[in-house]
């Protein structure tokens, strides 16, 4: 193990990760990588696992981790993560380059992995998107379809991800874990939200072949570097084998403007020059020759999928589980998804 220069200061360690254990680790199983004392600090804006910028002052990586106190180990899969990343490097479709999985739980306390550090910016808001100017705006998002048509397009078996997943059934599953995540953070009446869970169930559309299914794809998830093209998509937490329209239809439901003022949950489709949904899907299907008959369900999914969310945080913050600025309007948004959602599946 390397030992600190006597007299020297060791930087200050983030929650969740100890910088000289990782070294001593990284040391015994990539010797060479590292060339100096490790700093890291937490990246914030991730949803559930833990995300690190970790630097030797020449070098710089990722590590992910599951979140302090984890319990349910399949929620919080390392090893499903790094093996998505693994298997999509090699392929068109932008991901961090994985350097190593380590699910021996002393080194960090929990499994982890490492990828490379990728420069790119993650557009949260459509203030933040908008700095760009309507032309570039409109170039990012259309790459962002670009880049899921050609995720869509590989071919599980061959990139080794043909058990990643259970296809058949996929979209009655969604619906019944979403449904049951519901029962378990329901203690108010949701006017609407039964009706919408019932009028998805009746109406299930037949699925195209399966994809590697992102699970939560939007323009937050990527890095879009200085030449505004998208140099890695995060956030593999979700991902399986599936139906790839409903990473279509969520991406269309972060398209469209919520009409709230200062609301915690932000699209960025107020940014000026955002393509509208419509334009997102036929360009889309053009690239990626499926057949979107069926978009307006997988868009209302979409809606009843994050009112479900936002429930469950608004249900944890009433138990004085999650505090934070915001958190106490998130109640007040779950009508409007189901309005959304409804009015949706109305249209189609």
């Amino acid at each position: 193990m390397n030992h600190p220069t006597p007299g020297a200061t060791a930087p200050e360690a983030p929650p969740g990760l100890d910088p000289a254990r990782l070294r001593a680790h990284l040391d015994a199983v990539r010797p060479g990588l590292v060339r100096g004392p490790l700093s890291a600090r937490l990246i914030e804006g991730g949803r559930s696992n833990l995300t690190y910028r970790v630097t030797d002052g020449t070098g710089q990586w990722v590590v992910r981790r599951p979140p302090l106190g984890h319990v349910l180990a399949t929620a919080h899969d390392m090893g499903r993560e790094h093996r998505v990343i693994s298997a999509l490097h090699p392929t068109p479709v932008p991901v961090p380059r994985p350097i190593l999985l380590c699910e021996d739980d002393s080194v960090l306390g929990a499994p982890f992995y490492v990828m490379e550090f990728v420069a790119g910016t993650p557009f949260r808001t459509a203030e933040q998107l908008g700095g760009l100017g309507p032309e570039r705006t409109r170039g990012v998002v259309l790459g962002l379809v670009d880049t899921l048509v050609e995720l869509h397009a590989v071919d599980p078996a061959a990139a080794g991800l043909g058990d990643f997943g259970r296809p058949e059934g996929f979209l009655e599953r969604q619906l019944r874990r979403w449904g049951k995540q519901l029962a378990a953070s329901r203690d108010r009446e949701l006017p609407g939200i039964d009706t919408l869970h019932d009028r998805l169930t009746r109406a299930l559309p037949p699925s195209p072949a399966p994809s590697v299914v992102h699970g939560d794809y939007r323009l937050d998830n990527v890095l879009v570097g200085e030449d505004d093209r998208i140099k890695a998509i995060l956030d593999w937490e979700m991902s399986t084998l599936g139906d790839p329209l409903t990473d279509l239809g969520l991406l269309v439901m972060y398209s469209h403007r919520l009409g709230l003022a200062d609301s915690p949950v932000s699209t960025t489709a107020g940014a000026p020059g955002h393509p509208e949904p419509a334009e997102l899907i036929e360009r889309y299907a053009a690239g990626s020759g499926r057949d979107v008959t069926h978009i307006a369900w997988y868009t209302a999914f979409a809606w009843f999928k994050l009112a479900v969310i936002l429930e469950g945080i608004h249900y944890r913050y009433t138990l004085g589980q999650t505090v934070g600025a915001g958190f106490d309007r998130i109640g007040e948004l779950v009508p409007v998804f189901i309005h959304h959602g409804l009015e949706t599946l109305q249209e189609s």
